[in-house]
């Protein structure tokens, strides 16, 4: 949405609707889950406006659970009806803004993993085997705290790394040292290619 997308604040509820942007099948190709084949369920709306961001979570309709979950057992299957997709990666937009408490529990019920993609800014009690990867934001004045109730849940920390952008340019502690969680960098994608390039030799140097 490139920072123009409205900023929409957490909503309370049960979770027997959610507002989905979109449910397909693909590969996980970040963070600790990398190379996993997935099953993605995009939330709707987010409570920050990045100016990198280039996800579209705008363009959403509301679904009940009874849905969702029928949807995503049969995405992870293949043509065989094999379940080859056990990992189900709740993402954004922000995907904590919304009551997805309910979603996760039924989730594991069907025995599947499931991640969640997170800024770090909302916190919900989540099932404790819940996997939470945690991508900060910095709003030009200093990265966005961590929520303590969420700091110490948070099984991984990713940072989107730029050469160009000063406000991306390290690695600080949000407090990832105190709790030794793992951290992942990612080079962010500027759409230009020398820009691109720069930032990828630029991580390798981190």
């Amino acid at each position: 949405m490139f920072g123009k997308n409205p900023k929409r604040k957490a909503t309370k509820g049960v979770g027997n609707q959610l507002d989905i942007q979109e449910v397909f099948a693909t590969i996980q190709g970040e963070g600790p889950n990398a190379g996993t084949p997935s099953v993605f369920l995009r939330l709707s709306g987010c409570n920050l406006a990045c100016e990198f961001c280039d996800t579209e979570f705008e363009n959403f309709k509301p679904q009940n659970l009874e849905n969702i979950i029928s949807e995503i057992k049969a995405l992870s299957k293949n043509e065989n009806g094999k379940k080859v997709r056990n990992l189900v990666v709740i993402t954004g937009g922000e995907p904590l803004r919304q009551p997805i408490e309910k979603l996760c529990d039924e989730l594991i019920l069907n025995k599947f993993s499931v991640q969640i993609e997170t800024n770090g800014t909302i916190f919900r009690n989540l099932h404790e085997k819940v996997e939470i990867i945690c991508s900060p934001k910095n709003n030009g004045m200093g990265y966005k705290k961590i929520r303590p109730d969420l700091l110490e849940r948070i099984t991984a920390f990713k940072f989107i790394i730029s050469a160009n952008n000063k406000n991306y340019s390290s690695v600080p502690d949000v407090g990832q040292s105190e709790y030794k969680t793992p951290v992942y960098i990612q080079p962010m994608d500027e759409y230009n290619k020398k820009k691109n390039l720069a930032n990828l030799e630029y991580c390798k140097k981190l």
